[in-house]
């Protein structure tokens, strides 16, 4: 854990001067576009954060090279070289589209080519899916799966980058909940390491997320962008692979953990790596399905995301942004407690779980509707956000 928490430092540490470097380079030399009509911020801010994260993550990757602890990361170069060879191209993408604003088939076609070089030259695919007993998929499909896997939760995390922190924070609870279950995951595993690439990028996301929302809180000076929102898509989609396409849950525990736990045990590997996103994803299927219903273009902007929902039913962009975070803990905390009521001897099992889950969102609906009391501010009068993203 010594080393784990040595990263989340160093990281945090250089994303902060590198993205400080980032903004002060990009608000000298003027490298942001112009003010738009839907934009609320009256002055130009730069959209390049993510080139900052993207150096905190090379940086840590290059620290653990050189840590004996991350030896069994680098047992195979060719999966790291991937990783970063894929977020630099999506980094690259990202600047160029805030910048010069992309044909959205660019942007789709430049992030199945870096989920490609990730699952093709890194290996990292879905070869199993763990349902009690492992599901192994043929070569094609396993490399199909993790290709959209990963292309999926890059837009899902770049649909809900609307608001000052939002993103940041979000990611880095789900990667701090999703980096406890990789450990545990390890632990039950019988590992004789805890060291793993899945912990490490969790934990090099937290890092990331933690020295980028000083320039990003409300009131932002710098927006990570779609350079930013989709490298943390892509991280996050590749850890998750990582550590569950390749999990046999028969393994876990010495008590038959998943019979004892029935059915919902034997869903909780894959079903822990989707919730930590389910904002995300909820929010990216609403508006693929509400654009397409309309004959748009699924990637077409508009203002019908959550946390623009959230702005009309009367919340302040801080405390939207505040909601989200507490929706993203109460459901990833939740399904993580039914994780570890199925490896210990816990009364009831998982429910001391499924109890936190439900009571948490009932407290998230009330927080969540209780402007609605109110009266709803008139379309005009709601900023459509502090930087709409697609």
């Amino acid at each position: 854990m010594t080393f784990y928490l040595f990263t989340v430092i160093l990281t945090a540490a250089a994303t902060l001067a590198f993205t400080w470097i980032v903004w002060r380079v990009g608000m000298r030399y003027k490298i942001y576009p112009e003010i738009r009509e839907r934009d609320v911020h009256t002055t130009p801010k730069p959209r390049i954060g993510g080139v900052g994260m993207f150096l905190g993550v090379v940086a840590a990757f290059a620290l653990s090279s050189h840590v004996p602890y991350f030896d069994i990361i680098w047992t195979d170069p060719a999966v790291n070289w991937s990783i970063i060879g894929a977020a630099l191209l999506i980094v690259i993408v990202g600047v160029a589209d805030d910048l010069w604003d992309l044909d959205w088939m660019i942007k789709l076609g430049a992030q199945f080519l870096a989920a490609g070089i990730v699952v093709g030259f890194g290996g990292i695919q879905i070869y199993a899916i763990p349902l009690g007993v492992q599901v192994i998929v043929s070569s094609w499909v396993s490399f199909a799966l993790s290709v959209l896997a990963i292309v999926i939760v890059m837009n899902a995390v770049n649909f809900i980058d609307g608001l000052d922190g939002l993103v940041a924070g979000v990611a880095l609870i789900a990667n701090g909940v999703f980096f406890v279950y990789t450990y545990l995951v390890s632990r039950d595993l019988g590992s004789s390491s805890y060291s793993n690439l899945a912990s490490f990028i969790a934990i090099v996301l937290i890092g990331v997320c933690v020295g980028f929302l000083p320039l990003n809180w409300n009131p932002a000076k710098l927006f990570m962008g779609d350079s930013g929102a989709l490298l943390i898509g892509l991280l996050m989609g590749a850890s998750a692979i990582a550590v569950t396409g390749s999990l046999d849950p028969g393994l876990l525990g010495d008590n038959d953990v998943f019979g004892r736990s029935q059915l919902l045990g034997a869903f909780i590997p894959i079903l822990l790596p989707v919730v930590v996103v389910l904002l995300p994803l909820l929010d990216f299927g609403m508006a693929i399905v509400r654009r397409m219903a309309r004959g748009k273009s699924p990637f077409s902007p508009d203002r019908k995301h959550l946390h623009h929902r959230m702005l009309d039913m009367g919340h302040s962009d801080r405390d939207a942004v505040l909601i989200f975070y507490a929706w993203t803990a109460v459901v990833s905390l939740g399904v993580l407690l039914m994780y570890i009521g199925t490896t210990v001897d816990w009364p009831g099992d998982y429910w001391p779980g499924v109890a936190y889950l439900v009571l948490g969102a009932v407290a998230c609906v009330v927080v969540t509707l209780l402007p609605s009391t109110a009266t709803p501010p008139s379309p005009a009068a709601v900023p459509p956000s502090i930087e709409q993203r697609v």
